[in-house]
């Protein structure tokens, strides 16, 4: 049993460090997708801000980012940076 736990975290941790902000990922995206489909792609945004049933939101950090707008609940504008 001692003998798997290294494995396991080494697991753990290379499964943590698989980012969704992707290059694949943002091709996915399309202007009218549904924020929840989003989320399912990207997962929870690192954040956001908004009024008026607009919000802007952002994955990743500022080396590596997927930032989209969203009016009401869908998406209309997005955009990259230092997507691999």
């Amino acid at each position: 049993m001692s003998s798997r736990l290294p494995a396991l975290i080494a697991c753990a941790l290379l499964l943590g460090a698989c980012s969704p902000v992707t290059q694949d990922n943002f091709a996915r995206l399309e202007a009218g997708m549904p924020r929840a489909e989003v989320e399912r792609l990207l997962g929870k945004p690192s954040e956001c801000a908004g009024a008026l049933g607009m919000s802007s939101c952002l994955w990743g950090d500022k080396e590596q980012f997927i930032s989209i707008q969203f009016a009401g609940d869908k998406v209309m504008m997005f955009s990259g940076k230092g997507l691999k």
